[in-house]
């Protein structure tokens, strides 16, 4: 940005100081607009703080499910997708923290976002993971947990609360990650 020639005269001068000024709001413009895209929740999303709504969920790995049946234990849910990269990096991890003692302390369930079933039924079977699978095909729960990125692993109490969200692939059987969920769940390690 230069400092406006004022020997140019007075009209020059407001010419382009006005250029300048539009300019610099249209740029503010598109940064707000940007932002609020980034920002932009799914439609109906829970957010932290905020309760699950219940919906019956379509069983993968097992018959379909009400999510309000799991209310009475924590809960480890965790939103995946076959051809997801990071979601096949730490299914191992998931499978690890539900065997361990923390583990049978909670509830885990994953949620697949594919399309195909039988995607999503190969992926489990490959992945040897034996907690409870689901698909959800019409949105309902991508759009409710608000996973507009995968993986995504919620942290929800008994009473159904969500208490933490963690997008990303994460080592969750990790020192760090175990002491990190049994102090957001309350739960001895």
């Amino acid at each position: 940005m230069s400092v406006p020639d004022l020997s140019a005269g007075p009209d020059r001068v407001t010419g382009r100081l006005l250029t300048m000024k539009l300019f610099l709001s249209l740029l503010l413009f598109c940064f707000v607009s940007f932002s609020s895209l980034v920002l932009a929740k799914t439609p109906g999303e829970v957010e932290v703080g905020g309760t699950l709504r219940d919906i019956t969920m379509q069983g993968l790995s097992g018959p379909s499910r009400k999510l309000s049946e799991f209310r009475g234990k924590p809960l480890i849910i965790n939103v995946w997708a076959s051809w997801c990269g990071p979601c096949r990096q730490e299914m191992g991890s998931l499978e690890r923290l539900s065997r361990s003692k923390l583990g049978r302390q909670l509830t885990m369930i994953g949620i697949s976002t594919d399309d195909y079933p039988e995607e999503a039924k190969r992926f489990v079977r490959t992945t040897k993971t034996t907690f409870s699978h689901f698909i959800d095909s019409r949105l309902q729960l991508e759009h409710m947990l608000g996973a507009d990125r995968l993986p995504l692993t919620l942290v929800v109490d008994a009473q159904g609360k969500v208490l933490d969200k963690y997008y990303g692939a994460q080592e969750w059987d990790s020192p760090e990650a175990l002491k990190v969920i049994a102090k957001t769940l309350r739960l001895p390690l």
